[in-house]
């Protein structure tokens, strides 16, 4: 698949190197000197300008594209990249900050296939903190999938895999990763997973339990 990613920011560079990892093309538009310079260096494709502007969508071959991501700090430049995605019959996804008032984020939603607010991981992992321990439930998506934070012990059995390793089954999933205190993000395929790091996952609340003892070992029966 070929995808158009506005921006090359800490989201942007995260989702380019990650859509790359698993196979995909992947064109950066950028208008950041700084930036611009580190997508070619990491051997993407980067065409110059600004985002908004179709005429530079164009040079990035919205056209032939199956998405856009539209993943700068500005929202109405990833709102403008998605309008003309959308156009060409791309799939659209847009990030906003996550303090939009409820009816704006519902303007956009109604616009564009997807957005998201790589914010609320920050969130998440805050009260994970505070909350202690090493396997905590942060909240019911549904009924039936539960989000779930997970410390990793010393001698929990999935150190020194790497994230593509783990194998969960297909009721659990692992989305986000950090690792020194750093903030959660999409983790790599390559990633390798140590004691202390901290995952984020989705999973069906039938299967917790087996979740716990792939991840945790012996330590998941600890109180």
């Amino acid at each position: 698949m070929r995808f158009v990613i506005v921006g090359y920011g800490r989201v942007g560079a995260r989702t380019a190197r990650v859509l790359s990892e698993e196979g995909h093309d992947v064109v950066v538009v950028e208008n950041d000197d700084r930036k611009i310079e580190r997508a070619r260096e990491a051997g993407f494709e980067v065409v110059e300008g600004d985002g908004s502007n179709e005429s530079v969508l164009r040079r990035a071959g919205v056209e032939d594209a199956d998405a856009v991501g539209g993943l700068t700090g500005d929202p109405n430049v990833n709102f403008a990249a998605c309008m003309v995605g959308k156009e060409f019959g791309c799939r659209a996804v847009m990030r906003i900050s996550e303090d939009y008032r409820e009816e704006i984020y519902e303007q956009y939603a109604e616009d564009v296939d997807e957005v998201i607010y790589p914010e609320r991981l920050g969130a998440a992992g805050a009260k994970t903190a505070l909350l202690g321990g090493n396997f905590n439930a942060l909240g019911d998506l549904t009924e039936r999938l539960q989000l779930t934070s997970v410390t990793v012990p010393e001698d929990a059995p999935v150190v020194g895999k790497r994230v593509t390793e783990v194998a969960l089954g297909p009721n659990a999933r692992i989305y986000a990763h950090s690792h020194d205190r750093e903030e959660m993000t999409i983790p790599l395929p390559g990633t390798e997973i140590r004691a202390g790091d901290q995952l984020a996952l989705i999973i069906d609340l039938d299967a917790v339990d087996d979740v716990k003892r792939t991840l945790l070992g012996e330590a998941a029966e600890a109180p």
